[in-house]
């Protein structure tokens, strides 16, 4: 079989409907691509291995891409991948230039992704027995690193960014304690015993806050957009205008982090676009733009997190380990279908990677021109007068919450949680590091207490491995880097 395959009029169809299924499921607030790999998996069941897997990598690379049109017209991430294209992307937004801050997002997540793609089929055998020297304490060692990134680069003062992060990780430690069972910080709360759930957390910081935050503002928040021609000349002049002023070093090392990231199991899209930025604003002349609607803001998470796609294919299929929650249900459906992924696929079942691999080239191919053609599409979500459509995503979020877990405890989390992010806002608190917290907690919590119980106690243990004392040592310089470029600014 070859990638040629799947112009095949019977493949087609389910790549171009996987594709598009992820990039509506991703824009909406609340439906992740994890969601809907997990609706679509009993259908699978019904179909040929080949339909089955193309149709699911669509879904997958669809969704991460979906994220972004949220994140930049609403100022809601679809997914917390998603995040931090909302500060820059947003931003271009309010300045009327919303069009112009999709189609970054769009060529960029089609370079983050083509790049992926090709480490994957490149590189994966080799890069997967890399992952697996990253044990306990160099897992540790780069959620600290990704933690003491995103709170050092964030434009508010340093100690406030930092209690961000502390509330973050506070929240993360709610539930059942992961090594020893028993609850902690539930109050007695049945519905607290998982712990606090993700979604309706995001949910919450970003829609019911910017509710919040704008209904108390007067006037439009939003200046209207101007005239988004369609997928034509005047389109990519403007498209390549925008992306020769980001450096070339955003390009490069962008798709890059998020590959690497992505290779690390249980790392996923999130790690990768927080990296992505905060090295982006880090390596800046000018970080202090960033937040305030600068094209690197928005090519700099979206190449990564898309990149991450392919990085996140290769612990799967070389190891048989999901490299994140999406390409775990994938995993799940290759194994209902017969296809045990492990090392012995890039030799006795070589042919059925040519497929894989052709649709997620042609899934990034399609997600450029479908998102570029749609732009007048997406802006006119910027033109929505704010008496129509913020009833509309108040209602939207609290549906989605309770979507996403099924009981009307998410809804009234939902609330609380916005209420929360408001206050925080008013009072200058980022609600990045708040979001980073929760979803780097528990793995920071696992992999410090795992390493701790391997070496009995002894805290050197980080020290002895070269990676995560480098890791480690990054991390206590990053705050040092930027405080002293902040000083010479001032």
């Amino acid at each position: 079989m070859t990638p040629e395959l799947l112009l095949a009029p019977e493949l087609l169809p389910f790549l171009v409907g996987g594709v598009l299924l992820g990039i509506v499921v991703g824009a909406v607030p609340g439906l992740t691509a994890t969601l809907a790999i997990s609706l679509l998996l009993p259908l699978t069941y019904q179909l040929a291995p080949l339909p089955a897997i193309v149709m699911m990598t669509g879904i997958f690379t669809g969704g991460i891409y979906g994220g972004s049109i949220a994140a930049i017209t609403l100022r809601i991430p679809g997914a917390p991948a998603s995040a931090m294209t909302m500060l820059d992307g947003y931003a271009m937004a309010q300045r009327g230039k919303a069009g112009s801050a999709i189609a970054l997002a769009t060529f960029s997540s089609f370079v983050g992704g083509i790049f992926g793609g090709v480490v994957l089929v490149l590189f994966a055998p080799q890069l997967a027995r890399v992952a697996l020297t990253f044990q306990s304490p160099e897992m540790f060692a780069l959620v600290v690193l990704a933690l003491i990134a995103v709170a050092t680069v964030s434009r508010e003062s340093l100690p406030k960014s930092m209690t961000a992060t502390v509330i973050g990780l506070m929240l993360a430690t709610v539930g059942i304690d992961r090594l020893v069972p028993v609850p902690r910080y539930t109050f007695a709360s049945v519905d607290l015993l998982v712990g606090v759930p993700l979604i309706p957390v995001v949910i919450g910081l970003f829609a019911v806050t910017e509710l919040l935050h704008q209904s108390g503002e007067s006037g439009e928040a939003v200046r209207p957009s101007e005239a988004q021609p369609g997928l034509g000349a005047g389109r990519l002049a403007a498209l390549w205008s925008d992306a020769r002023s980001v450096r070339i070093g955003v390009w490069v090392k962008s798709p890059i982090i998020g590959t690497l990231v992505g290779a690390l199991p249980g790392a996923g899209a999130a790690m990768a676009a927080f990296l992505s930025y905060s090295e982006a604003k880090r390596s800046s002349a000018e970080p202090e733009r960033f937040g305030s609607g600068v094209p690197e803001g928005i090519v700099a998470p979206e190449a990564a997190n898309n990149a991450m796609t392919g990085g996140a294919f290769i612990p799967m299929l070389a190891l048989g380990i999901p490299g994140d929650a999406v390409t775990a249900v994938i995993l799940g459906g290759l194994v209902v279908h017969g296809i045990t992924p492990g090392p012995q696929l890039f030799g006795e079942a070589s042919e059925l990677l040519a497929p894989l691999f052709g649709a997620y080239f042609w899934s990034y191919v399609l997600i450029l021109v479908f998102g570029l053609a749609l732009i007048p599409v997406f802006v006119r979500i910027t033109r929505v007068p704010r008496g129509i459509l913020f009833p509309v995503i108040g209602s939207l979020a609290i549906v989605a919450a309770f979507t996403s877990e099924g009981t009307t405890f998410a809804m009234y989390l939902t609330a609380g949680v916005g209420v929360l992010g408001f206050v925080l806002r008013r009072y200058g608190y980022p609600l990045i590091p708040v979001l980073l917290g929760l979803i780097l907690g528990p793995m920071l919590e696992s992999n410090l207490r795992r390493s701790l119980i391997l070496s009995q106690g002894d805290a050197t243990v980080f020290l002895r491995s070269p990676i995560a004392a480098g890791l480690l040592l990054a991390a206590a310089a990053f705050p040092l880097l930027m405080l002293r470029r902040r000083r010479i600014d001032s």
